[in-house]
């Protein structure tokens, strides 16, 4: 990464552009060009330093529920059973922790029920029956951002 890419993740981190030419509006406050915006984007994103791009809404507020899970996962189903959450509309984010319980989500749903449903769903498909489901009792948001 060179100090373009660095500003690029720095913006959009906080301030992505809600705009019909977010990539136009990007590019001006770096001063290149869209397309260069938009391949540098892209490039990030296929060499996995951006996950994803997209809006941060309150599921509560919308009156969807939110939960995180913890699993105890084996490592030679870790791969299987990661790509299976990954690819849940609701998972949020999916990571490893140095713990007994060795795999984290948050998952996002309409209801608690869908919730219910799709970590069984992942049960049953994973093999794996160890997953804590620690549904919130109170809220704290952190603002993760990673200046660069």
């Amino acid at each position: 990464m060179d100090a373009v890419d660095k500003k690029i993740l720095n913006i959009i981190q906080k301030e992505f552009p809600v705009h019909p030419e977010p990539f136009n509006v990007l590019a001006g406050m770096i001063g290149i060009t869209e397309d260069e915006a938009l391949a540098r984007v892209t490039k990030l994103k296929n060499d996995g330093i951006i996950r994803r791009i997209g809006a941060v809404f309150n599921p509560k507020k919308l009156g969807f529920s939110s939960t995180l899970c913890a699993a105890h996962v084996p490592p030679d189903k870790l791969k299987d059973f990661v790509e299976t959450v990954n690819a849940c509309p609701g998972v949020t984010h999916n990571y490893r922790r140095n713990h007994a319980y060795n795999v984290w989500f948050t998952f996002i749903a309409p209801s608690e029920e869908a919730i219910e449903q799709a970590i069984e769903a992942i049960k049953a498909k994973t093999g794996i029956e160890d997953i804590i489901n620690m549904k919130a009792v109170r809220t704290f948001k952190i603002n993760a951002i990673f200046p660069l």
